[in-house]
């Protein structure tokens, strides 16, 4: 099974930013490639949305302007877009097939298995970003949306994450199992601890939603289970915490 979703607007990867000060930021930084600013009719002359169209008339952004339900349809949240959206490259993000197709031998990925904090989902990116882990599995339902809380919260990592889409985490983990990766679950009465867990495969570990955890799903696809050793009766960690955990270390350099 192969996933082939990507980004709406490029198939080279990217992200849609909505919100005046969000897109204000991202025009601020020159480390960001732009590929279009959108800005609806209906908004009204103020200081940012002046400070954003100078912004991509000097950076020679295109922009395009658009009715503001059309303007929804691009934002996906019409309540918090204030009239702006900003499409962002991102030559990190990929489709679960043009991962495949470039991951090394030994990748290790961690997944999203129904995480829908924003601040653990950024947390989380930051951790693999960090630690230098090649992919987070990123489903487009049941999690979290990319946007400016999880951006926010990555301490904006999140832009040069690598980022696998796809549609939904059990059809992303199958085409990863199916390319020869291992399937990897937190479990607390595992035997083995984490700390001596040494895949010798490529590895795609999978952190579960902050109240009921690992999927069914997911569990009758994992082949590996682990535990993290705790103390002083403390039964269980928050899932940004216990990502950083494993993100570094399953990382590259300690492999």
């Amino acid at each position: 099974m192969t996933d082939n979703s990507a980004p709406r607007w490029t198939p080279h990867g990217g992200l849609t930013l909505y919100g005046r000060k969000p897109t204000l930021e991202a025009l601020l930084d020159p480390a960001l490639s732009i590929h279009c600013l959108h800005l609806a009719t209906s908004n009204r002359p103020s200081e940012i949305i002046s400070q954003i169209t100078e912004l991509a008339k000097k950076r020679n952004v295109e922009m395009r302007h658009h009715d503001r339900l059309s303007l929804s349809r691009i934002s996906k949240n019409s309540k918090q877009d204030q009239g702006v959206a900003l499409d962002i490259k991102c030559e990190n993000f990929f489709s679960t097939s043009e991962f495949l197709a470039r991951a090394p031998g030994a990748a290790t990925v961690l997944a999203l298995d129904g995480i829908t904090n924003p601040q653990n989902v950024g947390m989380i990116v930051r951790s693999a970003v960090a630690a230098g882990v090649h992919g987070v599995l990123y489903p487009a339902k049941g999690v979290a949306a990319l946007g400016p809380l999880v951006i926010k919260a990555s301490a904006g990592t999140l832009f040069r994450a690598p980022i696998i889409y796809c549609d939904q985490v059990h059809r992303g983990l199958t085409a990863l199992k199916e390319a020869g990766f291992d399937i990897a679950i937190l479990e607390a009465g595992a035997s083995r601890s984490l700390f001596d867990y040494e895949p010798t495969s490529p590895t795609v570990f999978v952190l579960g939603s902050e109240s009921e955890g690992i999927s069914q799903s997911t569990r009758d696809l994992a082949s590996e289970r682990v535990s993290i050793p705790m103390e002083n009766g403390v039964e269980s960690l928050n899932v940004a915490v216990a990502a950083a955990l494993v993100a570094f270390h399953l990382a590259p350099s300690q492999r």
